[in-house]
């Protein structure tokens, strides 16, 4: 009760001072000031948050970081559900839905639970310095998730979330998804079939020191080339009989993928290879074990890399080059090629640029500069991509901050506010809007 009063009367004491901001509406000047209101307890729920270590392998974590949102769900009215998901190797997901007068937009937002900070990592505690908060995932992306809560509650103290139809999906493994994918992803993939907008709640970016929106994220998938010719003494290497090795064929399609490959919003990488007269990977494929001698032809050799992609067709195509590229063979050698697309790619379309002209709009009508389409080469790929084929949406709704998976990451705290009343004014009017 206490907090209820305080908020009230900080909500009277703010009113008059957004009368500068003839754009908003009664109820949404409401809004905003009860962002304003609440970013205190935001901050206070952050550190919280990043005190709880949630590596994604550390699925005693990761649900603790579950339970202490439970409750801040519940008080708005949600109803929560917990998704393990055991049997993908990863701890679950909390799903939290708001029912609404089903008349607005349906909307979906997102975020994670886990961090790239596993239990032994030596960067732990959460810290203030000034108008940084630091600790990590304290971006990537509890701050998301204090972002969202701070607009969700905003809402309501406002009166607005009433209306809204809302489903929350916070994954427990977006920095490493479990397999398979598709059952991973599953209660995602059904939330977004049942939305017309996605929000995602991760970091925001930046160009030039302003703050962009992005309105597409790239795909993420990985290959496993595998090479095979005839061994023997190295005197007869390129003979009719010993061809030309397995080294040299591998060396042939990394060259040919280099020269060939390259068009617009495509990287691709190698991340590890080798060859010999053995060579393997370990069960997870970040490893690998060779040997030989410098005076053997080698009969294997291995490589695996990733590409991103723009949209699905530029994925099949990239796929059917890179598979061409390959079956051009060396002599006496061959190879085997495996693509494996672990995340899809969110396009930019005419949707989701609409949807950045609202939010846009509620940056004129705050006063803050409006933002351009960020460059989909800036962001990797995240979970709003599984539903990109479903709804409109839009990426980068968290806070704003830097050294993200790294020690020292951090989060300005100034953008806490600032994106969680751009995120609930945009709420508030996408329920408004019928669907």
């Amino acid at each position: 009760m206490r907090r209820c009063t305080a908020l009230a009367f900080a909500l009277l004491l703010a009113l008059p001072a957004l009368a500068g901001t003839p754009g908003l509406s009664s109820q949404e000047q409401q809004i905003s000031a009860a962002v304003e209101a609440g970013r205190q307890d935001a901050v206070a729920l952050l550190g919280r948050l990043v005190e709880q270590n949630s590596g994604t392998y550390h699925h005693a974590g990761v649900d603790a970081v579950a339970n202490l949102l439970r409750p801040e769900f519940e008080a708005l009215g949600f109803r929560v559900e917990w998704k393990p998901m055991t049997h993908t190797g990863r701890a679950g997901h909390l799903v939290a839905t708001h029912r609404g007068n089903g008349r607005g937009k349906r909307m979906l937002l997102i975020g994670h639970l886990d961090t790239v900070f596993e239990p032994d990592s030596p960067f732990t505690g959460f810290r203030i310095e000034g108008n940084r908060a630091i600790g990590p995932g304290v971006g990537d992306d509890k701050g998301g998730v204090a972002v969202m809560l701070l607009a969700l509650r905003a809402m309501h103290a406002a009166g607005a979330l009433a209306p809204a139809d809302i489903t929350v999906v916070l994954t427990g493994d977006e920095e490493d998804v479990g397999q398979p994918v598709a059952q991973a992803r599953a209660d995602l993939i059904a939330a977004g079939k049942r939305s017309d907008v996605a929000l995602d709640f991760e970091n925001l970016s930046h160009a030039d020191g302003r703050d962009m929106g992005s309105i597409a994220r790239r795909s993420s998938n990985t290959w496993t080339l595998t090479v095979r010719g005839e061994t023997g003494h190295s005197s007869g290497i390129f003979s009719a009989s010993m061809g030309d090795g397995a080294a040299f064929e591998l060396a042939r399609i990394l060259a040919a993928f280099r020269s060939e490959l390259p068009e617009p919003n495509l990287t691709f990488n190698v991340g590890l290879l080798g060859g010999g007269e053995q060579a393997a990977f370990d069960a997870g494929k970040t490893r690998l074990a060779a040997s030989g001698k410098d005076n053997v032809v080698p009969p294997v050799a291995l490589a695996r890399g990733d590409f991103r992609t723009l949209s699905a067709e530029q994925t099949r195509r990239v796929g059917e080059k890179m598979r061409a590229i390959v079956s051009r063979h060396l002599p006496r050698t061959n190879a085997t090629l495996e693509i494996d697309e672990n995340y899809p790619p969110m396009a930019p379309t005419a949707g989701n640029r609409a949807l950045l002209a609202k939010l846009n709009a509620i940056n004129r009508d705050l006063e803050l500069e409006e933002m351009g389409e960020l460059d989909p080469l800036s962001r990797g790929a995240g979970d709003i991509s599984f539903v990109a084929a479903d709804v409109d949406g839009l990426v980068g709704m968290g806070a704003s901050g830097g050294n993200s998976h790294a020690d020292g990451e951090y989060v300005e705290l100034d953008s806490i506010p600032r994106q969680a009343t751009r995120a609930a004014l945009l709420m508030h009017r996408l329920a408004q809007a019928p669907h």
